[in-house]
């Protein structure tokens, strides 16, 4: 349902099939109950007894709007291409899933198929028909069509803008972050509140396809753990390609798996060619990266696209901080370890975050210093030194990898910059 709420078929399909019987079941309606048609002025339709007029409308609406729709198509394709090229081709899956793009090109289909499936209702034998009121609504779609067409020009040029492409990864990224992590969590322990032997001998299930791990159906998995009465432990989390014939996860004890059950937990799994924004707040963390890596390389030297990403990035880390840690150890009943579910750290997050442009930005004072101000406002946000420590220390190499390449003056200003987040850590 992910994919297919996420792609250019279901919701155009579904869009354009709905006008498509509108347009056949008003026609026929019409032609069965006259009276639809009194209320369309005669201004529009001075003569309702000649189907050609409705037919000339009908055919030109259609064919007019199977123009615009391949306009509209080529104008998608030169945005992903742009897009792709430009910025990075793993934020395409953000142009896919855009509903503004979808519902325009399910409009425009749909006008089309209103206007094919209303043709056969003007008629001249046995006698002649008009359906006015359905070429109305055929016209009032055309109406709508245009002014789609403009805002659909409207929005893409939005867009390709990198400010808003950054914007809406961070959005979906705040909200797989939001999904996740909720607030409140049932069964939430820690490690040593749930005695149990790590060095118990596991039985190991391979995964059957290659791929990323786009999802975790841990309800389910929980389910069918607790009615094996097995523990489950998964050995790669979500984001992590798992070739076919690799264990995928360890279950114990041993004895009570079979090939049936070992499928059914299999299915809990969403394994496939490229990683996804369901559960993946690390895909959302990378597609920015991918942009500030590009902006900053020297083939294309865009320092201010690069201070953008990173205050992104920034707001990113601060909601993934302000939220209690996803659930690693699902318990049914509790204090009953059924599935052991690993997920990515703050400190895992951070490194995906900033190493790379920390690395490769070193001689660019800008840029420097907007990584520690990102690392000094998520630090402000939270109340724990365990988190803050580590923001510090990745503060302290950002600063010893410039020394190399900067002057003392830049130096000093990323020092003073430095002794603020220092202070962050002083506090405690």
């Amino acid at each position: 349902m992910y994919a297919l709420r996420g792609g250019f078929l279901v919701r155009p399909l579904l869009i354009s099939i709905t006008l498509g019987l509108i347009g056949a079941v008003f026609s026929s309606l019409e032609e069965t109950i006259p009276a639809l048609s009194a209320w369309v002025p005669t201004v529009l339709f001075p003569s309702r007894t000649d189907p050609q007029v409705a037919q000339i409308i009908l055919g030109a609406i259609a064919g007019s709007i199977m123009t615009v729709v391949s306009i509209v198509f080529a104008i998608l394709l030169m945005t992903l291409t742009l897009a792709s090229v430009q910025f990075s081709p793993r934020i395409l899956i953000s142009f896919v899933r855009d509903r503004a793009t979808q519902w325009t090109l399910g409009i425009f289909l749909g006008t089309f198929a209103y206007c094919v499936a209303a043709l056969p209702a003007a008629h001249s034998l046995p006698q002649p028909f008009a359906p006015v009121a359905t070429v109305t609504g055929a016209m009032a779609l055309a109406l709508v069509c245009v002014a789609w067409l403009i805002f659909f020009i409207q929005h893409i040029s939005q867009a390709i803008s990198v400010n808003h492409i950054v914007d809406r990864i961070a959005r979906e990224t705040e909200d797989v972050i939001d999904t996740i992590m909720p607030a409140a969590q049932r069964y939430v322990y820690g490690t040593s509140d749930l005695p149990f032997d790590g060095k118990e001998r596991e039985v190991a299930v391979n995964n059957t396809v290659s791929g990323y791990i786009r999802y975790v159906d841990t309800a389910r998995l929980l389910d069918l753990a607790k009615a094996f009465k097995v523990r489950v432990r998964l050995l790669r989390r979500v984001g992590h390609f798992v070739p076919a014939g690799v264990a995928l996860f360890q279950v114990l004890p041993g004895e009570r798996l079979n090939a049936e059950r070992a499928h059914e937990l299999l299915s809990t799994f969403d394994i496939g060619p490229t990683r996804t924004m369901q559960q993946d707040v690390e895909f959302g963390v990378i597609q920015i990266v991918d942009i500030a890596l590009k902006a900053i390389s020297p083939a294309v030297n865009d320092p201010s696209t690069a201070i953008t990403c990173i205050d992104q990035l920034g707001r990113v880390l601060i909601r993934f901080v302000s939220r209690k840690p996803p659930v690693s150890l699902l318990c049914d009943p509790p204090h009953v370890v059924r599935v052991i579910v690993p997920w990515i750290g703050i400190e895992g997050l951070a490194d995906t975050a900033f190493e790379q442009i920390r690395h490769y930005s070193a001689s660019d004072i800008a840029v420097s210093l907007r990584l520690l101000r990102a690392l000094d406002d998520v630090a402000s946000t939270c109340h724990d030194a365990g988190i803050i420590e580590p923001l510090v220390q990745r503060g302290r190499r950002v600063v010893a990898g410039c020394a190399e390449r900067l002057g003392p003056d830049d130096l000093g200003k990323l020092k003073q910059r430095l002794t603020m987040l220092e202070a962050r850590m002083d506090s405690f």
